[in-house]
């Protein structure tokens, strides 16, 4: 096995012989007195270097047979960032593979002899899935934060993460799901009732909490009195749906799910409402779509520059409709940089008392308009207004201001004429 460079202690001994020392005696070898060291170095010099690791997590893999109580090997990740399979006879190394970063978590499926998939959650925030006969990682998983909890759920993994999210991906690592979770996740487990097809989701939460999740739907909450350190479900006894938890005070808490129990999912998530995501049943594509699908390829140049000289025409129809209404007055708005004003009337009542509202709004950035007057222009034989001068108030930019004032009709032959409004300053401008 080929290993990365181990530091060591190069002496140069009397006899011009070079001694490599490993890092443990060299430890003890700096604590002794000067006149030990060369007994010390003549003890070891003839011992090979080795390289002790240490086991991160621990898993168990079905050999070829996917029964319960089938023979089953071990799966052991390392600090040094390698994964082994050990045969369950002989505890010989079967198989190695090694990821980029020390493992802390572990989920294994699927049968040595067939196919497997080994999911590691390693220190470096990622998580690597492993596969038969691939010593290097297949895919990788990379998370916004490290993940707590990782487990899996019949062609998805569902990691818990440090940032309180409960995220679901593929087995080839595309994302499929998030769910923000109340509180930091403290522990992760599978339920799973094979005789009514059901899987879900434990986690253990610090608020002494137990979500089951289905997907990203929460589905039940369980309250504990202590928070929830480790979580398993499964056969105890004669029940086949037990939940054994621990606790972080040292408690033990069982509990076995009634035979009624029934599970609906409630998302209590804000967003969309789950209807949202039922997928809609689209019908096929008929000949008609086909024939004009067709008919648009091949005329697709003819087609966008007949579009575009719509476009044109439209644009141009607009601008000279606002140019007729500028200059007819019907949305009347100030060109002058001194004094940016925007007005529009509204008339209510059949008559022949009429009430005229006009709308004022300072269309500047950050200027307001101060010492304005507004005056209202009338064939007085037709009209007669109550209140036909205004001074008005300064003016914020970008607030409506509304004026409200009364027009009665003294004419009963039905004829009407143009009120017309006009502004103008009555003092120094406003800066």
């Amino acid at each position: 096995m080929s290993h990365a460079r181990l530091p060591s202690l190069w002496l140069l001994a009397p006899s011009s012989i070079v001694i490599t020392i490993d890092p443990f005696y060299l430890s003890r070898f700096l604590m002794l007195d000067p006149q030990d060291t060369e007994a010390f170095v003549n003890l070891h010099k003839a011992q090979p270097i080795r390289r002790q690791t240490v086991i991160t997590c621990i898993g168990t893999l079905k050999k070829n047979m996917a029964d319960e109580d089938a023979v089953s090997c071990l799966v052991i990740c390392t600090e040094s960032k390698d994964v082994y399979i050990l045969d369950p006879e002989a505890f010989t190394i079967l198989s190695k593979m090694s990821v980029p970063s020390a493992p802390t978590q572990m989920d294994v499926t699927g049968q040595f002899d067939v196919e497997f998939r080994i999911t590691v959650a390693c220190r470096n925030g990622n998580i690597y899935i492993l596969r038969r006969d691939s010593p290097k990682p297949k895919y990788c998983i990379e998370l916004s934060s490290h993940p707590v909890g990782l487990v899996r759920m019949g062609k998805s993994v569902v990691v818990g993460c440090a940032q309180e999210t409960l995220q679901g991906f593929t087995q080839k690592g595309k994302k499929l799901w998030t769910a923000c979770l109340p509180a930091p996740v403290t522990t992760m487990g599978v339920m799973d009732l094979p005789t009514r097809g059901f899987q879900a989701v434990l986690v253990g939460l610090a608020n002494c909490e137990v979500h089951l999740y289905r997907d990203k739907n929460l589905i039940s909450t369980i309250k504990t009195p202590d928070v929830v350190t480790s979580i398993c479900f499964g056969r105890y006894g004669r029940e086949d749906g037990t939940l054994i938890m621990t606790t972080k005070g040292g408690g033990l808490i069982v509990k076995i799910l009634k035979r009624t129990a029934v599970f609906d999912d409630r998302d209590s998530a804000p967003g969309p409402p789950l209807a949202q995501s039922i997928r809609l049943n689209i019908p096929k594509k008929t000949k008609l779509y086909v024939d004009q699908t067709m008919r648009e390829r091949e005329n697709a140049v003819a087609m966008h520059r007949a579009f575009q000289m719509d476009l044109s025409r439209l644009r141009l129809a607009a601008a000279r409709a606002y140019v007729k209404a500028l200059e007819s007055s019907l949305t009347p708005m100030s060109s002058s940089l001194s004094e940016p004003l925007k007005m529009n009337a509204v008339v209510q009542g059949l008559g022949p008392s009429f009430k005229l509202t006009l709308n004022i709004q300072n269309t500047a950035a950050c200027r307001p308009v101060m010492n304005l007057a507004i005056s209202f222009l009338y064939d007085e034989s037709l009209y007669s207004m109550r209140t036909a001068f205004f001074k008005i108030p300064l003016l914020v930019p970008g607030l409506n201001y509304p004026i409200d004032t009364f027009v009665e009709c003294l004419s009963d032959k039905g004829i009407s004429d143009i009120i017309k409004v006009g502004s103008a300053c009555v003092g120094p401008r406003g800066g």
